[in-house]
């Protein structure tokens, strides 16, 4: 996805970077809603998920969704995660919303903070270039990306 960013510059995002728990899913389960709207955005973005699975369901879903699943430990995990996508060429937004996504936000060429059913962690959304309300809206973001540039525009 290409996006021209007014007072920002060109955004170039091929890879899109999910924490699991509280980002995609709540309580280890992901909406019927949501897993339409990511196969929506996994038409334009390789879709990654870094989780340390506290719930025990991401390898399933990620296998029936076609992601690619890594489990981590650590945010510096998330976050290392990230700079290898990029140096392989990659550009990268990632989503999330506790305190071992912070890390990841630091680094991502576009970060963007989820208030989720868990809310999200204050270290978090303060890395964030923008925070939205639901998994759903921040994949609105992902699927019509001039929401992006009415956003993030100076």
């Amino acid at each position: 996805m290409v996006c021209d960013i007014p007072g920002r510059g060109r955004l170039l995002l091929s890879h899109a970077v999910f924490d699991f728990n509280g980002t995609l899913a709540l309580d280890g389960a992901v909406s019927e809603d949501t897993r339409i709207l990511l196969q929506r955005v996994m038409k334009a973005y390789a879709v990654v998920i870094l989780t340390a699975d506290t719930f025990g369901t991401a390898t399933e879903f990620a296998r029936a969704v076609g992601a690619t699943l890594t489990v981590v430990k650590d945010g510096e995990e998330k976050k290392r995660a990230v700079i290898h996508l990029q140096e392989a060429g990659a550009g990268v937004v990632a989503l999330g919303n506790g305190v071992n996504d912070a890390p990841m936000f630091t680094v991502a060429d576009l970060a963007i903070g989820i208030l989720g059913g868990e809310g999200a962690a204050m270290v978090t959304l303060a890395k964030a270039h923008l925070v939205v309300k639901s998994i759903d809206d921040a994949l609105g973001l992902l699927i019509e990306p001039r929401r992006l540039i009415a956003t993030l525009r100076t």
